[in-house]
């Protein structure tokens, strides 16, 4: 069985990241997006927007979410929506069960020679609709349509893992017999990832402990940490974790003193003066830590880095300059960094 302890050797932590925002919504679009009110393009879509894909029979941007046993604010499509991007640079949401996209299967009846029909006849008549308008969502709407018709055989056989030997299932822990875990999720995403999507995000709700931290944390973990480890061991194993960046944490941190009392009812409270994140793989030195904070845990003490900067040294590690990934809209070059992030040069192998 796999934990994290296990693959220490494989991750690189950063001790002092930061951010102003101490409120869930607010502080989980700036971390997605590099800016704190909705609207902008989620760093995935950015990412789709920049490389493109490998496999035309999947989407590019894959979203994956799970719930545990602790309260949270739900995740939304301010998290992997394409903001001002054209639209099929947006996630697309995998959901448990054997049709994990909604809308992507014909209804009865509707054999695929007619369903081809009917799109050869859309795509004929939304050309010569974008012929007289130029709206470029005309031709968004062509490629998710197309999309759509591939992934009608494509997305049905990554969610079966019925092809999985019994040792790989062992890895990721019992959780992974259970459509919607976190287990299932990071298998999946292995599963993705060897099929050249190019961002898969699993989002895991319930770390949101004001109270009973002692009771609700030990079982979220235990949810999540064979997973995480089995996902970066059999990356590693299958020689994907070499152009595979794995990045694992949240929108904040938590204080370092209990919220409540001290009992059994104490939690933590919101707080973004420094937090801990931790990546693996994709042209990281492995094995190190960077960044401290002082001796209460409360303020960086050194080498600060901001989420933007998070966000360069991302896309560096995928071989893009972030300051030249932009797109003009309403008069002015957005990009995911706006102006600022400087890459976090001391991690990179």
């Amino acid at each position: 069985m796999a934990d994290a302890a296990q693959i220490a050797d494989e991750l690189t932590f950063i001790h002092s990241l930061h951010t102003e925002h101490v409120n869930h919504e607010p502080a989980s679009v700036f971390i997605h997006t590099g800016f704190q009110l909705p609207g902008r393009p989620a760093m995935g879509a950015w990412i789709n927007y920049g490389l493109g894909t490998d496999n035309a029979n999947l989407p590019s941007f894959v979203v994956m979410k799970s719930q545990g046993v602790g309260g949270g604010v739900a995740a939304n499509v301010n998290m992997w929506g394409a903001g001002f991007l054209p639209s099929h640079f947006q996630g697309v949401e995998f959901r448990p069960g054997a049709d994990p996209v909604l809308h992507v299967s014909s209804p009865d009846g509707i054999s695929q020679t007619l369903r081809r029909e009917q799109l050869d006849a859309i795509d004929e008549m939304s050309r010569t609709q974008y012929g007289l308008s130029g709206d470029p969502e005309i031709m968004s709407k062509i490629a998710q349509y197309e999309m759509a018709y591939r992934m009608q055989a494509s997305v049905p056989e990554v969610a079966d893992i019925s092809d999985e030997p019994q040792y790989i299932l062992d890895m990721y822990g019992p959780d992974v017999h259970r459509p919607g875990s976190f287990a299932r999720n990071a298998l999946l995403a292995r599963r993705l990832i060897e099929r050249d999507v190019k961002f898969v995000q699993l989002i895991h709700i319930g770390w949101d402990s004001h109270a009973l931290i002692a009771t609700l944390h030990p079982p979220e973990c235990k949810l999540v940490d064979q997973a995480q480890a089995a996902l970066v061991a059999d990356l590693k194993q299958r020689g994907l974790l070499d152009d595979t960046l794995v990045i694992w944490g949240g929108e904040f941190g938590r204080t370092c003193y209990a919220q409540g009392g001290i009992n059994e009812l104490s939690g933590r409270d919101h707080h973004g003066g420094n937090f801990t994140m931790w990546m693996a793989g994709g042209g990281l030195k492995p094995g190190i830590a960077y960044g401290k904070t002082d001796d209460f845990s409360y303020n960086v003490a050194e080498n600060p880095v901001s989420l933007h900067d998070l966000h360069a040294t991302m896309l560096h590690l995928l071989g893009i300059d972030h300051t030249t990934l932009t797109y003009h809209y309403q008069g002015r070059d957005f990009r995911l960094t706006d102006v600022f992030g400087e890459v976090i040069k001391p991690i990179l192998a």
